[in-house]
């Protein structure tokens, strides 16, 4: 398992009865989470203090409950600062795990000894987009929403990025990556972060389990002839590790390189224990 373990202004505090109890820079949030099936004691104060609490309907979706919360603050992760704020389906712009995937690619970045030209697929608030500008990538940076697209651009201003060469495109990740085979632009790295399920701009359905592998293999066209890497996460268990490691084994198999995909997850600091948060897919040359 890959943990992301080197935040200072965030932290999975506790976690029991479907719910996690972390802090987010200087405030505590009570959010759902489907992994956590176990009722231990909720012994934490913060149980009891929390500023924000996400409460699921039997119903599906859900709503927040504010106690002293602004409406917007952020938090940084080494040299980035990100815009947080609670929306909705629980969400508050940012999956802090995937700072494990942060760290690996911008060491890979750094090191390679030449430009680095990247796309983020599904890239959501731009986390992945920003680790990678920073450590010196271009980056093409495709959501659907445009509204994700506005916050990410908000993200990487904060983090001192906003003359950065990154190109941002609201546009349907898969429409986006056909029309790029047919102009002919390659890319040295991807990533992509697509949901479990969700709509293009034009309600085109994607749903992960029957376009991923398709993806996969239009994303394959637009690598360079020595490509750096290609990360996907996933959110939806039916996609373990084993099922990415095959998928990009296959896949990039021509390119040569390594793949390896593991179980992503945060330290739980009550316990010494990890909560797992999906799985990561890496391929590296």
């Amino acid at each position: 398992m890959w943990i992301a373990d080197g935040w200072k202004d965030y932290e999975v505090i506790d976690t029991s009865c479907g719910e996690k109890l972390e802090r987010w820079g200087d405030y505590l949030l009570v959010r759902p989470d489907p992994q956590v099936i176990w009722d231990t004691p909720k012994v934490n104060k913060g149980w009891k203090h929390m500023n924000g609490h996400y409460h699921r309907s039997k119903k599906g979706g859900g709503e927040w409950e504010f106690f002293d919360l602004p409406e917007q603050w952020e938090i940084h992760y080494k040299d980035l600062t990100f815009h947080l704020k609670p929306f909705s389906f629980k969400h508050t712009g940012l999956f802090p795990e995937q700072a494990v995937n942060w760290d690996w690619f911008g060491n890979k970045i750094r090191h390679a000894g030449r430009p680095v030209k990247v796309l983020n697929l599904f890239a959501y608030t731009g986390g992945a987009t920003l680790a990678a500008a920073a450590a010196g990538a271009s980056v093409t940076h495709v959501d659907a929403s445009k509204g994700m697209v506005t916050w990410a651009k908000e993200n990487a201003a904060a983090s001192g990025l906003g003359n950065a060469p990154i190109r941002w495109l609201v546009d349907d990740c898969v429409k986006f990556v056909e029309r790029e085979i047919r102009r002919g632009n390659q890319y040295d790295a991807i990533i992509m972060d697509p949901p479990s399920y969700g709509r293009g701009p034009k309600g085109e359905i994607w749903k992960i389990e029957d376009c991923i592998h398709d993806l996969i293999k239009l994303c394959t066209k637009i690598l360079s002839d020595e490509p750096l890497f290609f990360l996907i996460n996933s959110y939806t268990t039916g996609l373990a590790p084993a099922v990415l490691t095959y998928m990009l084994s296959t896949e990039l198999k021509k390119f040569g390189g390594h793949v390896d995909s593991q179980e992503i997850g945060l330290p739980v600091s009550s316990n010494g224990l990890v909560l797992p948060c999906g799985a990561s897919g890496r391929w590296e040359a």
